[in-house]
Protein backbone atom coordinates (compact mmCIF):
# COMPACT_ATOMS: atom_id res chain seq x y z
CA UNK A 1 0.00 0.00 0.00
CA UNK A 2 1.27 3.21 -0.96
CA UNK A 3 0.53 6.90 0.43
CA UNK A 4 0.30 9.47 -1.50
CA UNK A 5 2.08 12.39 0.59
CA UNK A 6 1.59 15.29 -1.97
CA UNK A 7 -2.22 14.87 -2.10
CA UNK A 8 -2.17 14.53 1.81
CA UNK A 9 -0.30 17.52 1.84
CA UNK A 10 -2.16 19.24 -1.05
CA UNK A 11 -5.34 18.41 1.51
CA UNK A 12 -3.79 19.39 4.54
CA UNK A 13 -3.05 22.93 3.00
CA UNK A 14 -6.25 23.31 1.52
CA UNK A 15 -7.92 22.43 4.92
CA UNK A 16 -5.44 25.43 6.66
CA UNK A 17 -6.54 27.99 4.25
CA UNK A 18 -10.75 26.87 4.77
CA UNK A 19 -9.56 27.15 8.52
CA UNK A 20 -7.89 30.85 8.26
CA UNK A 21 -10.58 32.15 6.10
CA UNK A 22 -13.31 30.59 8.47
CA UNK A 23 -11.39 31.98 11.59
CA UNK A 24 -10.68 35.48 9.58
CA UNK A 25 -14.78 35.76 9.00
CA UNK A 26 -15.31 34.63 12.53
CA UNK A 27 -13.14 37.45 14.00
CA UNK A 28 -14.40 40.20 11.52
CA UNK A 29 -17.87 39.08 12.69
CA UNK A 30 -16.77 39.67 16.16
CA UNK A 31 -15.16 42.98 15.56
CA UNK A 32 -18.31 44.31 13.72
CA UNK A 33 -20.38 43.15 16.73
CA UNK A 34 -17.97 44.85 19.04
CA UNK A 35 -18.09 48.26 17.45
CA UNK A 36 -21.61 48.06 17.54
CA UNK A 37 -22.06 46.72 21.01
CA UNK A 38 -19.37 49.54 21.48
CA UNK A 39 -21.60 52.05 19.91
CA UNK A 40 -24.88 50.98 21.71
CA UNK A 41 -23.61 51.61 24.75
CA UNK A 42 -22.14 54.89 24.42
CA UNK A 43 -25.44 55.60 22.72
CA UNK A 44 -27.27 54.71 26.23
CA UNK A 45 -24.08 56.50 28.35
CA UNK A 46 -24.88 59.64 26.54
CA UNK A 47 -28.69 59.32 26.90
CA UNK A 48 -28.37 58.52 30.65
CA UNK A 49 -26.14 61.04 31.39
CA UNK A 50 -28.82 63.32 29.70
CA UNK A 51 -30.91 62.15 32.03
CA UNK A 52 -29.67 62.76 35.08
CA UNK A 53 -29.19 66.45 34.19
CA UNK A 54 -32.33 66.86 33.37
CA UNK A 55 -32.57 65.09 37.32
CA UNK A 56 -30.51 67.45 38.83
CA UNK A 57 -32.05 70.37 36.67
CA UNK A 58 -35.65 69.65 38.01
CA UNK A 59 -34.77 69.03 41.85
CA UNK A 60 -32.97 72.54 41.21
CA UNK A 61 -36.26 74.14 40.10
CA UNK A 62 -38.26 72.09 42.81
CA UNK A 63 -36.15 73.77 45.49
CA UNK A 64 -36.98 77.43 43.81
CA UNK A 65 -40.85 76.48 43.66
CA UNK A 66 -40.61 75.17 47.46
CA UNK A 67 -39.03 78.51 48.64
CA UNK A 68 -40.70 80.51 46.54
CA UNK A 69 -44.18 78.97 48.21
CA UNK A 70 -42.53 79.28 51.62
CA UNK A 71 -41.42 83.27 50.96
CA UNK A 72 -45.34 83.74 49.11
CA UNK A 73 -46.74 81.94 52.92
CA UNK A 74 -44.56 84.30 55.12
CA UNK A 75 -45.77 87.31 53.07
CA UNK A 76 -48.98 86.43 53.06
CA UNK A 77 -49.16 85.55 56.71
CA UNK A 78 -47.49 89.18 57.04
CA UNK A 79 -50.03 90.96 54.67
CA UNK A 80 -53.13 89.27 55.68
CA UNK A 81 -52.95 87.01 59.00
CA UNK A 82 -55.63 88.41 60.54
CA UNK A 83 -57.86 89.40 58.14
CA UNK A 84 -57.05 86.41 55.86
CA UNK A 85 -59.50 84.41 53.06
CA UNK A 86 -61.74 81.76 54.79
CA UNK A 87 -59.96 78.88 52.84
CA UNK A 88 -56.33 80.00 54.64
CA UNK A 89 -57.68 80.98 58.11
CA UNK A 90 -56.68 77.53 59.41
CA UNK A 91 -53.59 77.75 57.84
CA UNK A 92 -52.35 81.27 59.64
CA UNK A 93 -53.85 79.95 62.40
CA UNK A 94 -51.66 77.13 62.41
CA UNK A 95 -48.62 79.10 62.37
CA UNK A 96 -49.76 81.63 64.73
CA UNK A 97 -50.07 78.87 66.79
CA UNK A 98 -46.85 77.78 66.53
CA UNK A 99 -45.24 81.58 66.53
CA UNK A 100 -47.18 81.23 70.16
CA UNK A 101 -45.35 78.05 71.33
CA UNK A 102 -41.89 78.87 70.13
CA UNK A 103 -42.02 82.12 72.32
CA UNK A 104 -42.71 79.85 74.99
CA UNK A 105 -40.49 77.48 74.79
CA UNK A 106 -38.09 80.53 74.24
CA UNK A 107 -38.91 81.67 77.23
CA UNK A 108 -38.76 78.64 79.06
CA UNK A 109 -35.51 78.74 78.17
CA UNK A 110 -34.34 81.67 79.42
CA UNK A 111 -35.57 81.25 82.30
CA UNK A 112 -33.42 78.27 82.85
CA UNK A 113 -30.57 80.24 82.40
CA UNK A 114 -31.11 82.77 84.71
CA UNK A 115 -32.06 80.70 87.58
CA UNK A 116 -28.73 79.36 87.54
CA UNK A 117 -29.43 75.94 85.61
CA UNK A 118 -26.60 74.04 84.00
CA UNK A 119 -25.25 76.17 81.21
CA UNK A 120 -24.03 73.43 78.10
CA UNK A 121 -21.80 75.99 76.41
CA UNK A 122 -19.80 76.47 79.82
CA UNK A 123 -19.64 72.29 80.45
CA UNK A 124 -18.42 72.39 76.70
CA UNK A 125 -15.51 74.92 77.13
CA UNK A 126 -14.12 73.57 80.70
CA UNK A 127 -14.42 69.54 78.79
CA UNK A 128 -12.12 71.16 75.68
CA UNK A 129 -9.71 72.60 78.37
CA UNK A 130 -9.79 69.31 80.22
CA UNK A 131 -9.09 68.13 76.61
CA UNK A 132 -6.26 70.33 75.68
CA UNK A 133 -4.76 69.78 78.93
CA UNK A 134 -4.88 65.84 78.85
CA UNK A 135 -3.22 66.02 75.43
CA UNK A 136 -0.48 68.56 76.60
CA UNK A 137 0.02 66.08 79.10
CA UNK A 138 0.25 63.06 76.90
CA UNK A 139 2.14 64.32 74.29
CA UNK A 140 4.62 65.44 77.27
CA UNK A 141 5.05 61.99 78.55
CA UNK A 142 5.28 60.99 75.25
CA UNK A 143 8.36 63.38 74.14
CA UNK A 144 9.82 61.96 77.67
CA UNK A 145 9.80 58.36 76.74
CA UNK A 146 10.92 59.09 73.42
CA UNK A 147 14.20 60.89 74.97
CA UNK A 148 14.78 57.98 77.18
CA UNK A 149 14.45 55.22 74.73
CA UNK A 150 17.37 57.76 72.38
CA UNK A 151 19.46 57.86 75.35
CA UNK A 152 19.23 54.05 75.88
CA UNK A 153 19.82 53.43 72.43
CA UNK A 154 23.21 55.31 72.73
CA UNK A 155 24.36 53.50 75.46
CA UNK A 156 24.19 50.15 73.85
CA UNK A 157 27.93 49.05 72.88
CA UNK A 158 28.47 48.81 68.84
CA UNK A 159 28.93 45.02 69.27
CA UNK A 160 26.96 43.88 72.69
CA UNK A 161 27.52 40.13 71.90
CA UNK A 162 31.54 41.18 71.99
CA UNK A 163 32.06 40.19 75.92
CA UNK A 164 29.89 36.79 75.72
CA UNK A 165 32.10 34.29 76.99
CA UNK A 166 34.78 36.33 78.60
CA UNK A 167 33.21 35.95 81.80
CA UNK A 168 33.41 32.15 81.64
CA UNK A 169 37.10 32.77 80.45
CA UNK A 170 38.02 35.22 83.65
CA UNK A 171 36.55 32.43 85.51
CA UNK A 172 38.81 29.46 84.17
Amino acid sequence: MSIDFESLKDSAVVAAQNGATKVKELVGTGVAKAKELAGTGAAKAKELTEISKLKVQNSVEQDAIRKAYAELGKQYYAAHSADSDPALAGLCQKITDSMGKISYNNERIADIKAAGGPDLEDFADEAKEKVGDAVETAEAVVEEKVEEMKEALHNIPEDPFANIGEDDKKDE
